[in-house]
C-alpha cells in the first residue's frame, strides 16, 4: 500500500493531464512505482504526467517542480505541466502578479499569466547539437536527418527542447502512423535516451497540425516542449512563420521563435479538473 491520505490535484493543459502533488513540505517524490500507480487510468487517478511543486532552486523563483511519466520514468520538461505549475502556484498564492519565474529540471523560465487561464513560458533556446539532444551517428546539426528504422527509411528534424524529440513532417496527420513508427523509433538507436515523436502537418504558414508519441506516455493529446520542437523545424525550413499555432488533438497553443539564439516561447490554456486525496492504493489490485 502506498500514499494513504496524500492530497492531490487533477489539471490539464490543452488535454495534457497531470496529478500535482505539493512537496513544498520536504516529503520525498515519488518512486517509479506509485508514479505509474498515480498514472492508471483504472486503478489510479489517470494522467499523462505527475507533477510535484518543491522548494525553488534559483533566486527569484517562487518554485521548482518535477515530471514525472505515467509509466514511472522522469522528465526533463514539459511544457503544459509549466503552464500548469504556474496556474497552480498563482491560484496557491505563491506567484503574486502577471510575472514570475520558476525552475524545471531543465533551467529557469519566466512566466507572464495573460489572463483566463492562458499562461506564456519562455521555454529556452532549442538544442541543435546531435550529441546534445542525443541523437547517435551525426557529428553537426541539420535540417534533416536520416535514419533506418525496423527496416524502413525515415527522414526527420531532431532538437531538445528539454526533452529530445524528432519531428516527422507528413500531409496528412490524421492519417499518420503515429502508434507504429513512434515508439519504433524511440527504441532506435539513435536516439540512446529515447525521444519524443511528432508527426507535423503544414497547414499554412501560420498553422501546423501536430500529434505526438510521447516517451514514457505515449500518444498525448498535447505537448508543449513537442509543440515547440516542430514549430523550431519548420520555423528552419521556412515553411512557417516566427509565431505560429500549433493544433494539437486537445486544443491549440501558439509558439514563438524570434530569432535562432533566443527563446521559444509557448502560450495556451490550463484548466483545474479536481481535487482529491488517496485513501488507498496497493500494487497488488
Amino acid at each position: 500500500m502506498a500514499a494513504r491520505g496524500m492530497r492531490f490535484t487533477k489539471m490539464h493543459g490543452a488535454g495534457n493531464d497531470f496529478v500535482v502533488l505539493d512537496l513544498r513540505d520536504g516529503s520525498p517524490p515519488p518512486d517509479a512505482l506509485l508514479a505509474r500507480l498515480l498514472g492508471d487510468r483504472h486503478k489510479g487517478v489517470g494522467c499523462d504526467q505527475i507533477l510535484t511543486i518543491e522548494p525553488a532552486r534559483s533566486a527569484g523563483a517562487v518554485a521548482s517542480y518535477g515530471i514525472w511519466n505515467s509509466d514511472g520514468s522522469a522528465a526533463l520538461q514539459c511544457g503544459n505541466g509549466a503552464r500548469c505549475v504556474a496556474a497552480w502556484l498563482v491560484r496557491d498564492g505563491a506567484a503574486r502578479g502577471a510575472r514570475f519565474v520558476v525552475d524545471s529540471p531543465s533551467g529557469t523560465h519566466a512566466v507572464e499569466a495573460v489572463g483566463g487561464g492562458v499562461y506564456r513560458i519562455e521555454m529556452g533556446a532549442p538544442v541543435l547539437e546531435p550529441a546534445r539532444i542525443p541523437l547517435q551517428g551525426f557529428d553537426a546539426p541539420a535540417d534533416e536527418y536520416n535514419v533506418d528504422v525496423a527496416g524502413r527509411p525515415v527522414r526527420f528534424g531532431a532538437l531538445a527542447v528539454g526533452n529530445p524529440h524528432a519531428v516527422i513532417e507528413v500531409d496528412d496527420v490524421a492519417a499518420a502512423p503515429v502508434a507504429e513508427l513512434g515508439p519504433a523509433l524511440q527504441r532506435s538507436d539513435a536516439f540512446p535516451a529515447s525521444v519524443n515523436v511528432g508527426f507535423a502537418q503544414v497547414e499554412s504558414r501560420g498553422r501546423i497540425r501536430l500529434r505526438v508519441y510521447e516517451r514514457g506516455a505515449g500518444e498525448t493529446l498535447a505537448c508543449g516542449s513537442g509543440a515547440c520542437a516542430a514549430a523550431v523545424v519548420m520555423m528552419r525550413r521556412g515553411r512557417v512563420d516566427r509565431e505560429v499555432e500549433v493544433a494539437l488533438p486537445g486544443g491549440t497553443l501558439r509558439i514563438g521563435w524570434r530569432d535562432d539564439g533566443g527563446p521559444i516561447t509557448m502560450e495556451g490554456p490550463t484548466a483545474f479538473v479536481f481535487e482529491g486525496e488517496l485513501a488507498h492504493m496497493d500494487q497488488r489490485s
